[in-house]
């Protein structure tokens, strides 16, 4: 039995099964790759679900997490502490905010702009104003709240009553969000582009759209950037494409680089909601996650990370355009920088677990939907490798 395999059989002995895990056991990674136990390396292409927007073990990272394990890993927030006051002031800098709250997840960050959107509109408007537009295939998380706001059947079955208060609308019709406003909403919640929904992007003018019906009806705009902020559509975040600025932003995925740590951004107006006692995070932005947050930021600020992605988006986008025009298996390519999907006739979940085989590490979202989230640190000669062993496999279909 060689190691992985031992490995495998301990985890489904003892380990809960809530994930379809693919045989592969991961021991290390650098740049664009990923080793396993016994020695195999893979491209990766799924990047720990853009996470590693700056490669695995980037250098910087790595150094700034381990001089801060060396000095203090955690104290309480009823402190103030030096790593995340410097991170919040990176965030505001270069966004719209002026307040940051930190957490541990995407799905943490969610729940914290969806208990700040509704707490601002009930001191200011009363009880009776509390739901929030979101679309449909959308993903924000799994807590109860953001299952809720998703309302994807595949991830709310078998939890009973969502919590009410949320309505939903195709992605990308401003004439259904017109028609769902009413005396009661508070808040539209979107994904600039939605991931987990399939890559999907908006068309040209809906996010100005729908900034404007918020500005008329005075709802606030909450963008999910979870898995588009940090750098992966060629900007620090997705809404800059548009010159569309929200009212809460949430980031989680790629804001450390792999290290757990989530925050919801927003204005001063709003941020005075969440007074002392509103909400909390024991962990959120404790000083060894912020301190890796800090690292991360700056590379992402200081490099040439912005560029390559953007670069080499097109370049991946047209090699994948390539591949579209010579197998009729694949209906589209779409999506914006390093964050790109290939639209199938069929399901991808095999072609996920043959590349598996050959060494490359990709995914498929919304059943049909192939998607590419390399690090944006990934070269011409990676993409040229990925694209040489995809071709192989649809030449075989």
């Amino acid at each position: 039995m060689n190691k992985s395999q031992s490995w495998i059989d301990r985890g489904l002995t003892h380990v809960a099964k809530n994930y379809g895990r693919y045989p592969l056991v991961a021991a290390s990674g650098e740049g664009c790759w990923l080793t396993d136990i016994d020695g195999k390396k893979y491209l990766d292409f799924l990047a720990g679900v853009a996470v590693n927007n700056l490669g695995h073990c980037h250098p910087d990272i790595v150094a700034a997490i381990q001089n801060q394990a060396g000095k203090l890993l955690h104290c309480s927030n009823f402190f103030h502490i030096p790593q995340q006051i410097e991170l919040a002031e990176i965030l505001c800098e270069h966004s719209f905010g002026d307040r940051v709250f930190f957490c541990n997840s995407g799905a943490e960050a969610n729940e914290a702009a969806l208990k700040l959107v509704r707490k601002y509109s009930l001191d200011n408007h009363g009880d009776d104003r509390f739901e929030i537009i979101t679309a449909e295939q959308s993903f924000h998380g799994r807590t109860i709240a953001t299952i809720s706001a998703t309302n994807q059947d595949k991830i709310c079955k078998g939890f009973g009553s969502l919590l009410p208060g949320f309505k939903y609308v195709p992605f990308g019709d401003i004439e259904a969000i017109r028609a769902t406003i009413s005396s009661k909403t508070c808040a539209i919640m979107l994904e600039p582009i939605q991931g987990e929904g399939g890559i999907n992007l908006p068309p040209e003018g809906y996010l100005q759209a729908v900034r404007e019906l918020c500005d008329q009806n005075e709802l606030l705009l909450i963008f999910d950037e979870v898995q588009t902020g940090l750098g992966r559509t060629g900007k620090l975040f997705a809404y800059q494409h548009d010159g569309v600025e929200p009212d809460v932003m949430t980031l989680a995925k790629a804001l450390a680089s792999g290290p757990p740590i989530g925050a919801m951004i927003t204005r001063e107006k709003y941020a005075t909601a969440l007074g002392p006692g509103t909400h909390g995070s024991t962990f959120g932005g404790n000083p060894l996650l912020a301190a890796a947050g800090v690292a991360t930021m700056k590379v992402f600020l200081n490099g040439d990370v912005l560029k390559n992605s953007v670069v080499m988006g097109n370049y991946l986008k047209t090699k994948l355009e390539q591949l579209q025009a010579k197998y009729s298996i694949i209906t589209q390519v779409r999506g914006r920088g390093l964050m790109i999907g290939m639209e199938l006739t069929v399901e991808g979940g095999e072609i996920v677990k043959t590349a598996l085989d050959r060494g490359l590490l990709i995914n498929c979202t919304a059943g049909k939907t192939l998607r590419f989230v390399p690090p944006l640190i990934v070269t011409r000669k990676e993409i040229d490798q990925m694209i040489k062993i995809l071709d192989g496999i649809f030449k075989e279909l």
